[in-house]
């Protein structure tokens, strides 16, 4: 079965499907625990992979792996720990890495 942001589940209220789950988590408000941008960026990563194929839990996992990767170099950066050119290599191979 090939797994669409139109594929329904239940979930704990019903049938929903991807694409309405996806939304609802646009329409929360989690500012007070979660950077709304952060949310953003990985419902972005999450619906990509859905719409390349992956099952949802994948896309979930590649979604916060992403987020998480993305982060944690940007701050090696913010520290000094890494220079201009290694973040930027590491947020090229990171990218390279959930595109293929």
């Amino acid at each position: 079965m090939k797994i669409t942001l139109d594929t329904r589940f239940n979930g704990a209220l019903g049938s929903v499907s991807l694409r309405e789950a996806v939304q609802q988590l646009r329409e929360r408000d989690l500012a007070c625990t979660v950077d709304p941008g952060t949310v953003e960026q990985k419902v972005s990563v999450f619906t990509d992979c859905v719409e390349r194929g992956f099952t949802p839990l994948r896309s979930e996992i590649m979604a916060a792996y992403y987020v998480a990767e993305r982060d944690a170099t940007s701050e090696a950066f913010d520290r000094g720990l890494i220079t201009q050119g290694e973040l930027e290599m590491k947020l090229a191979t990171l990218v390279r890495l959930l595109l293929s």
